[in-house]
């Protein structure tokens, strides 16, 4: 069974607003199904802490649902009921600030599998479990005609710059445009 990702923007709104109370309370601004449909468990690790192979320190692991949580992001997160978990948040600018060449505090615990395309490079073309206990860091071997290596992953290997999540991050980047870094947030829960 696999974990799938479920959430929300927010931001509180600062542009155009009398309302002391506008200013205050976080609005959904964005449902996260709307920019990213994607089931990487890398970049869950990575990011929350879940299915988290790889073994990054994630950057915002078991926070739970914010106390001023948007009403659109509750209703929605309520109705999962006992099948929603792991709920959390992150900032734009905490994500903002994120150092992509970090790596993982631990080697991957999936052995990376590569295949060597006509130019003779190898690409990475899975991942899979493997006692490589053994084995140190950097460690690869050739078999089938596949190289296998012990890595360590960085925070661009997990998230990269233009993939699944580019959407979701362009999008959490306009709305800090309009109302600051600190105004925008990604609250996310997860399913099996």
């Amino acid at each position: 069974m696999g974990t799938d990702i479920h959430g929300f923007l927010e931001c509180r709104t600062n542009y155009r607003t009398l309302d002391a109370e506008d200013m205050t309370g976080w609005h959904g601004a964005v449902d996260l199904d709307l920019l990213y449909s994607g089931r990487d468990y890398d970049a869950f690790g990575c990011l929350f802490g879940v299915r988290n192979l790889a073994g990054f320190r994630p950057l915002a692991a078991e926070r739970g649902l914010p106390g001023d949580v948007s009403e659109e992001a509750r209703r929605r997160y309520e109705g999962w009921g006992r099948d929603a978990h792991d709920a959390t948040w992150i900032g734009w600018d905490e994500l903002s600030r994120v150092d992509g060449d970090e790596l993982a505090e631990q080697v991957d615990e999936r052995v990376h599998m590569f295949t060597r395309v006509a130019s003779g490079d190898w690409v990475l073309t899975g991942k899979g479990f493997w006692d490589h206990a053994d084995r140190p860091e950097g460690d690869e071997w050739i078999q089938d005609g596949r190289l296998f290596r012990v890595v360590r992953t960085s925070r661009r290997d997990a998230v990269p710059e233009g993939g699944e999540w580019a959407p979701v991050w362009a999008t959490m980047r306009a709305l800090a445009d309009v109302h600051g870094d600190e105004h925008v947030r990604l609250v996310v829960w997860f399913d099996n």
